[in-house]
C-alpha cells in the first residue's frame, strides 16, 4: 500500500460492508476522490454514481485511462455484466475495484471514514434554507484570522459536494468548515454523518425546497439533523427571530447561542446602502461588504460562534473587514451602470430579502431603478403563489421598469401587470438571444448610473446579462 493513501483497503472495505472483486490489495491507494471522469487524475478514487438519467459506471473505462488507482462499483451492475469490468481490469491490472450495495452511501461513508482521521479538527457546520454560503464565507474570513481553515468551495453542499470536500482536509488545518444543503429527505442526515460537527450555524428556516419536504415544520426538521453528533459539549448558533428557534434549541445537545439583534458586545451603526453595513464589536469598528440587513444578519451569526471559538473583537473586525464579495452573491458592480449581481441562488425568502434592500437603495438625479427577476426553482406545487407573491412585491416597489425571466415568472407578470402601471416585461426563454433581448431593453431605457438588480436561481444563467451589459463593470 502507497503510504500516502487516504484510507487502507482494510478501513474502506470495513466502514462500506464492500467486497475487493477485482485487483491486488497490496497496491491499492488513493490520493484524491472523484465522481466526475473528467476531473481524475493519477491516484485518485472513481466513485460512479447511478441518477435518474445516468449511470456513472459506463464512464470508468476513461477513468481508468485518465489514472484512476481505485473503483467503486455497484454490486448490482457487478452481477449483471461482471465480463464489463474484468475486462476493463486486465487491461489495467493495477485498479483495485469494489463493489458495494450502493456507490453514492460508499462515497459518504469512506468521507466520514477519513474526517475521523482528525480528531483535533474543529467541525463546523452551517445550514439553513438561505444564506448559507454567505455566513459560511463570512465566518472563514473571520477564523482565518487565528487558524488554519479548510472550507467546502462555492456551495458544494450536497450528499456529493460535502463527502468530496472534506477530502480536502490535511493534517495542518485546525478548523473545518463546511456548508450543508439539501434537496431530499434525509439529505442532511446523511451529509452530518460524515462530517459529525459539534459546531453549527443554522441561519433560518425558510421556503427553499419547500416543494420536496412539503412544509416550513419538515424543513426544520431536517435541518436539526445538522445537531446530531453533538456530544453535550457542542454549540449551536440559532437566529433568535426565527419561528422554529425554539424547537431547533431543543436540539442541541450543549449550549445554545441565540443571534440577530444588537448584543452588550456588538452594536450595529449605520447602513452604508450599496457600501454595505458599519458595525462594532466591543467599540472596534468594521465593515461588512456585503449590503443589505439580511446579509448584517448573517454576519451576527458568523460573529456569535466566533466569540465562541475565542476570537478578540480586533481579530472578528479584521475578518469582517477583509472579506471578498462572492461570484454572484450580493455583487456590487459599477461602471456604466450599477449591477446588484445576486443570481447564484433564489428562493421566496432570498427573494424578497433582495427585493426589500435594493428597494431601500436610494436613487437620485432621475436615474432609474430596474429590477431583472429570474424562475426561482424547485419550490414544486407552491411555485405558481410564491411566484406571484414575488409580482406583486415588485409591483409595490419603487422599481421603474421590472423585468420577468422564465417560464414560472410568467405568473410573477401576470400580477404584477394587473396590479401596477409601472413598465413591465416577461421573456419566457432564458437562452442566449433573450438575454441580448433584455440587455438591449435596459440599455435603452436606463440612463447612465441607474440601478439594477438581477436575481434568479442559478439554472437560469442571469450572470449572462451582466456580461452583456455595456459600460465596463467591475
Amino acid at each position: 500500500m502507497n503510504k500516502e493513501s487516504f484510507l487502507t483497503l482494510e478501513e474502506t472495505l470495513a466502514c462500506t460492508d464492500g467486497i475487493h472483486v477485482l485487483g491486488n490489495s497490496q497496491s491499492f491507494y488513493f490520493t484524491s476522490v472523484q465522481t466526475d471522469s473528467r476531473l481524475v487524475e493519477c491516484g485518485t478514487f472513481f466513485i460512479p454514481l447511478i441518477g435518474e438519467f445516468q449511470d456513472g459506471h459506463k464512464y470508468i473505462p476513461q477513468a481508468v485511462e485518465k489514472g484512476a488507482s481505485a473503483v467503486f462499483i455497484s454490486r448490482s451492475n457487478y452481477e449483471k455484466d461482471s465480463s464489463f469490468f474484468v475486462e476493463v481490469h486486465q487491461k489495467n491490472p493495477e485498479v483495485n475495484f469494489i463493489a458495494v450495495e450502493n456507490t453514492m452511501t460508499a462515497l459518504q461513508k469512506i468521507a466520514g471514514r477519513y474526517v475521523e482521521k482528525f480528531p483535533a479538527l474543529i467541525k463546523i457546520a452551517v445550514t439553513g434554507s438561505s444564506g448559507k454560503t454567505t455566513t459560511k464565507e463570512i465566518l472563514a474570513s473571520i477564523l482565518a484570522q487565528k487558524y488554519n481553515v479548510i472550507s467546502n468551495k462555492g456551495n458544494l453542499n450536497s450528499e456529493t459536494g460535502l463527502p468530496l470536500s472534506v477530502f480536502n482536509i490535511r493534517s495542518e488545518h485546525q478548523v473545518g468548515l463546511f456548508e450543508m444543503g439539501m434537496n431530499r429527505v434525509d439529505e442532511i442526515k446523511e451529509i452530518s454523518a460524515v462530517l459529525k460537527a459539534n459546531y453549527a450555524i443554522v441561519t433560518n428556516i425558510g421556503t427553499a425546497h419547500i416543494g420536496i419536504l412539503g412544509s416550513r415544520e419538515n424543513i426544520a426538521k431536517e435541518k436539526a439533523n445538522v445537531f446530531n453528533y453533538f456530544d453535550g459539549n457542542g454549540i449551536g448558533v440559532i437566529p433568535s427571530a426565527d419561528d422554529y428557534a425554539d424547537f431547533l434549541g431543543k436540539k442541541v445537545k450543549g449550549k445554545v447561542v441565540l443571534y440577530g439583534d444588537d448584543t452588550q458586545s456588538v452594536k450595529f451603526i449605520e447602513d452604508l446602502g450599496l457600501e454595505g453595513i458599519k458595525f462594532s464589536i466591543d467599540g472596534i469598528e468594521t465593515v461588512l461588504s456585503l449590503p443589505g440587513r439580511y446579509n448584517y444578519k448573517n454576519a451576527l451569526g458568523a460573529v456569535a460562534l466566533a466569540q465562541e471559538l475565542g476570537l478578540s473583537a480586533q481579530q472578528i473586525a479584521d475578518g469582517i473587514s477583509s472579506l471578498k464579495p462572492m461570484f454572484g452573491r450580493s455583487q456590487v458592480l459599477k461602471g456604466r451602470f450599477i449591477i446588484v449581481q445576486d443570481c447564484y441562488n433564489a428562493n421566496p425568502d432570498s427573494m424578497e430579502k433582495s427585493l426589500e434592500f435594493v428597494s431601500s437603495v436610494a436613487v437620485k438625479d432621475g436615474k432609474k431603478k430596474i429590477f431583472v427577476l429570474g424562475d426561482m426553482l424547485e419550490l414544486g406545487e407552491k411555485s405558481k403563489d410564491e411566484h406571484e407573491k414575488v409580482g406583486e412585491m415588485a409591483a409595490s416597489s419603487d422599481a421603474d421598469e421590472i423585468i420577468f425571466i422564465g417560464t414560472e415568472m410568467k405568473y410573477a407578470f401576470d400580477k404584477a401587470k394587473k396590479s401596477s402601471d409601472k413598465k413591465v416585461i416577461s421573456f419566457e426563454l432564458k437562452d442566449d438571444e433573450t438575454m441580448k433581448k433584455v440587455a438591449s431593453e435596459i440599455n435603452s431605457f436606463a440612463t447612465e448610473g441607474s440601478t439594477i438588480l438581477i436575481k434568479g436561481s442559478r439554472g437560469i444563467g442571469l450572470e449572462r446579462l451582466t456580461e452583456l451589459l455595456s459600460g465596463g463593470n467591475k
